[in-house]
């Protein structure tokens, strides 16, 4: 019996089993053991634009089904990949939501069960290494630290359909460490106000950018707010590659000595002031 048929006779019993997998940052490698099991057994898959084509040949059997989702470009509506996610339910037992980082933060992960399971459909969540972990490690500098920051923050000013109105402030979480998905074309604005705004973050507070995280294209750029907020990093940024900001004070240079570590006891070095730009020569991903 073909695969055809077979797909055809469970059509006319059963309907099938979608998996929303994280693919995790970037690296093929850096997807969970889970997923990539899931990939090789699956029927056909949707991909996000964010996923990395390498991730791809971990499913040569599959149906390969692009529904990009980028900031700024042609993208398939949400609606319309809730519908091809049950049309497929229905011919195939086994579908993959394959989504890049982790399906539960900032992947419109809830429209997609709920279509779902609204259509009486199982549905599985398989979680993958979100962007802001991966960076985090990359660069070797803890989101939070004893003494410095005890709370985080993932932001995204991404808004689809009910963005803000031009000029409308953007809200800023008042987290020790803010990490900012999607803002690069608001870099220099969310720098602006926290400044204004923010009680915990300042001009001198350290800046760390980084673009396609834990590929071997990953690029990174450090400075501090007053840098970002004057756009130093504006002509730096490369509209191809999905940036992350990270802003905080648990994020200063590990070579410099904070006074707001307990064993802290040496005046801090400013040379964070001058933006430095470093291609990523560590990794091999």
């Amino acid at each position: 019996m073909t695969k055809a048929s077979t797909n055809q006779d469970f059509a006319n019993q059963a309907l099938g089993k979608v998996y929303l997998v994280g693919a995790g940052p970037g690296a093929i490698d850096l997807i969970t053991v889970r997923g990539a099991k899931l990939l090789v057994q699956a029927d056909i898959v949707f991909y996000d634009a964010l996923v990395d084509s390498e991730m791809l040949t971990l499913c040569p059997q599959a149906i390969l089904v692009e529904v990009g989702k980028r900031c700024g470009k042609l993208s398939s509506a949400q609606q319309f990949i809730n519908k091809r996610l049950v049309d497929a339910a229905q011919k195939y037992p086994l579908i993959v939501r394959l989504k890049g980082g982790d399906p539960m933060l900032f992947g419109r992960a809830d429209e997609e069960i709920q279509a779902l399971k609204a259509a009486g459909i199982e549905v599985e969540i398989v979680p993958g290494i979100t962007a802001a972990l991966a960076g985090a490690a990359s660069i070797q500098q803890s989101l939070t630290l004893r003494g410095v920051s005890r709370s985080v923050a993932f932001v995204t000013l991404a808004q689809g359909t009910e963005n803000v109105a031009p000029g409308q402030p953007i809200p800023n979480p008042s987290a020790d460490t803010l990490v900012y998905y999607m803002g690069r074309k608001d870099a220099a604005r969310i720098a602006q106000q926290l400044i204004a705004q923010s009680p915990n973050q300042h001009s001198n507070t350290p800046v760390q950018i980084l673009e396609a995280v834990s590929t071997p294209r990953e690029r990174l750029w450090t400075s501090t707010l007053q840098e970002l907020a004057a756009g130093k990093a504006d002509q730096w940024f490369d509209s191809s590659s999905p940036a992350l900001i990270m802003i905080g004070e648990a994020l200063r240079d590990t070579t410099q000595t904070n006074p707001n570590l307990e064993s802290s006891s040496s005046e801090i070095d400013n040379s964070l002031q001058d933006s430095r730009i470093l291609p990523n020569g560590r990794r091999s991903a």
